[in-house]
């Protein structure tokens, strides 16, 4: 017999969760890493590795317990989510990079460019909205 519900491809258990995070988080530092390159100049891709977990957490952190929980209605929850994880990002890249907050803005700001114009192209190519 048919089930009421279809089930979920992943079971949203916790390799869900974990495989979740180690995607976002390479697609983060390939980008920042991209930005870093065009801002900076020659940088080691180590580095753009270790910023990219910050917003990475944060951001799916917000998603699932602010949103989906209800802490955050999910009209605003988008703004919230993008305003927090591009905070998180400044944070990592400025203890990171070691910049100062003149130099961490524009970075930070190309990151952000990067990461939406790559992941619109994602979404076009493998058409997942």
């Amino acid at each position: 017999m048919l089930q009421g519900a279809t089930p979920s491809l992943t079971g949203g258990g916790i390799l869900a969760v974990v495989v979740t995070l180690l995607v976002t988080w390479l697609f983060y530092a390939v980008t920042l890493h991209l930005a870093a390159t065009f801002f900076i100049g020659e940088v080691p891709s180590q580095l753009a590795a270790k910023a990219a977990l910050l917003p990475a957490v944060v951001s799916l952190l917000l998603q699932r317990f602010g949103v989906e929980a209800g802490v955050v209605s999910p009209s605003l929850g988008v703004l919230v989510v993008v305003v927090l994880t591009v905070i998180a990002d400044g944070i990592a890249v400025s203890a990171v990079y070691r910049l100062s907050t003149r130099s961490t803005a524009p970075l930070v700001a190309l990151h952000l460019a990067f990461a939406a114009v790559l992941g619109v192209a994602f979404v076009n190519i493998f058409g997942l909205i």
